[in-house]
């Protein structure tokens, strides 16, 4: 259960390798949480940063294997991971890919990997998860959306037509679950500096991780069920959804 002053004392990180996510568990240890677990598909490198954050102060931190494209294993594994380490106050949706739009032009192999990775994947988990936060009363899913996914553009779209059904989704799931103990938080981050970025030149209003970490925590402790990192990227998007498609396809973006 949360604390006395409303932190969480467990998370789990569904992708435990994410920057955003270990910086974000940097913060919740910060402020008292106890029990983490980072689940990924490669366990042997998680071991460094599950070392890190046992070295901030986490007394107990766990790696367990999970593979985001392995759908069939996700029920299963939800109600072990849950079973074995009780209950979450926190879980983190921060596992997919950036891909290679090029060859996703080409290729639909590399598009569906994208697709499922960013989508389907994440439907897959997520659904279990939540009905286990369900069962238990409590809980809060943060959900590492982009603002990529709030217009596709001829540069990304297939990522970003990824995170726009992860979004869309999430935003239903969260109207489901009023009144019921457990919410959804969706960050929709613009550029990070990241290894999945790293080469690429970064656009304007960029972010560390742990920026993104700060938005995080803040929109979980004020009950806010949607943030941009940075904020004024709400203002910006909410502009360029309005732009007629004959001027926005010619836009360099």
């Amino acid at each position: 259960m949360n604390d006395a002053l409303g932190g969480a004392q467990s998370v789990l990180v569904l992708g435990g390798g994410s920057e955003i996510a270990v910086a974000t568990v940097r913060r919740l240890i910060r402020e008292r949480c106890r029990t983490v677990v980072l689940a990924g598909r490669d366990p042997e490198a998680l071991a460094r940063p599950a070392k890190e954050l046992e070295a901030a102060g986490a007394p107990s931190v766990s790696v367990v294997p999970f593979d985001g494209l392995d759908f069939a294993s996700h029920a299963g594994f939800v109600r072990d991971v849950f079973a074995e380490h009780g209950d979450f106050d926190l879980v983190v949706l921060a596992f997919g890919v950036l891909g290679d739009q090029d060859l996703a032009e080409r290729d639909g192999a590399e598009a569906r990997r994208i697709v499922e990775s960013n989508f389907t994947g994440a439907v897959s988990v997520l659904v279990p998860v939540v009905d286990a936060l369900r069962t238990q009363g409590h809980g809060t899913v943060v959900v590492l959306s982009s603002v990529a996914g709030e217009r596709a553009r001829r540069s990304n779209f297939v990522y970003g037509s990824s995170k726009a059904g992860l979004d869309a989704f999430c935003q239903g799931l969260g109207d489901s679950l009023l009144g019921s103990g457990v919410r959804i938080v969706i960050v929709r981050p613009g550029f990070v500096h990241t290894k999945m970025t790293a080469g690429m030149k970064p656009a304007p209003l960029s972010v560390t991780p742990e920026q993104v970490a700060e938005v995080i925590m803040d929109a979980v402790a004020q009950g806010r069920d949607q943030a941009w990192a940075p904020a004024p990227l709400r203002y910006i998007m909410s502009a360029l959804r309005h732009i007629p498609r004959p001027i926005f396809r010619r836009l360099p973006i």
